[in-house]
């Protein structure tokens, strides 16, 4: 995987994560809303999992976020989690 996309993926994790933190929910809340255990989804957050578009639009709906928010997050001047 290249490089930069590898950077994308890391910072689409990594708002999912300042996002969850934002609305006070633990990994295992967001791990019971999406039906799998607080490991799967910590590697979510980590970017050790490769998580699918529908699976995106599952944890923008639970954090009530915009799914373009997350995909944008490396993108300071796009961002509203900058």
């Amino acid at each position: 995987m290249p490089k930069a996309q590898s950077q994308r993926i890391k910072a689409v994790a990594a708002a999912i994560r300042k996002r969850r933190e934002k609305r006070n929910y633990t990994q295992e809340y967001l791990a019971l809303k999406l039906n799998i255990s607080q490991n799967a989804y910590s590697k979510i957050e980590l970017g050790y999992t490769k998580i699918t578009l529908e699976r995106l639009f599952q944890i923008a709906d639970i954090l009530e976020f915009d799914v373009t928010d997350f995909i944008n997050a490396d993108k300071p001047e796009l961002s509203p989690l900058s």
